[in-house]
């Protein structure tokens, strides 16, 4: 395993480090010591390999990932897994706002709880959030799947296109154009498979929750205005 103390040795050497590991390495397993809520720690990497970052991170966290696996022991801030193309991003405590932000591909688990606009604007990321979620959570959210084992605050899926949404708990509210779904056996099968994958305890069951979506009246398209568009 590489350690790499980021106290000693700075941000900038670290990420150089990283994104220097192109295609296929032997130098497959990191190991991230005092980040002290540095920002933008391992952010772009595009390598198969397994970062652990121990203790807290500041904003930007493994933003724009791209085959790592990477592990924050602690919590994250502001905007983790942000733009994230594949790979799986592991949030062992809380997660501040929009984390998984505009997200394309990918898995963002998060253990504890996230802040408001969890999964903005997601474009086929997959999050699973083992707590809560805040306010305008997936707003504008057009692709991709989030799994939440607790509550969703206020506005959920406002503005929502075709991103698949699955709440345990309450929700509070819910935004413009999202509405409440039918649960259909493919939609189980999905479930049950993030499950699976996020790490939720054995306790949580695909029959536990509800499904939200788009009502689809915010972006209809009528062949008879074309010229209008």
């Amino acid at each position: 395993m590489q350690s790499f103390d980021l106290a000693a040795n700075g941000l900038r050497a670290l990420n150089s480090a990283l994104h220097g590991l192109k295609g296929q390495t032997n130098m497959t397993a990191w190991e991230i010591i005092n980040p002290k809520g540095a920002h933008a720690i391992a952010a772009g990497v595009d390598a198969p390999v397994d970062i652990t970052v121990r203790g807290s991170t500041g904003y930007y966290c493994a933003g724009m990932n791209k085959q790592a696996t990477i592990r924050i022991k602690g919590s994250a801030g502001p905007g983790v897994a942000e733009n994230m193309m594949s790979g799986t991003v592991i949030v062992d405590g809380d997660a501040s706002q929009y984390a998984g932000a505009t997200g394309r591909g990918g898995l963002l688990v998060i253990k504890g709880n996230a802040s408001s606009r969890c999964g903005i604007s997601m474009k086929g990321i997959d999050i699973v959030v083992h707590g809560n979620i805040g306010h305008m959570s997936c707003f504008m959210a057009q692709s991709g799947n989030i799994v939440v084992l607790g509550d969703a605050g206020d506005a959920l899926g406002d503005s929502l296109y075709e991103a698949r949404l699955f709440v345990r708990g309450r929700v509070k509210s819910l935004g413009a154009d999202c509405i409440e779904k039918e649960m259909r056996p493919e939609h189980y099968a999905i479930l049950e498979e993030l499950l699976r994958r996020g790490e939720a305890d054995h306790k949580a069951r695909p029959e536990q929750f509800r499904r939200y979506g788009s009502a689809r009246k915010l972006y209809n398209f009528n062949i008879d205005n074309a010229s209008a568009y």
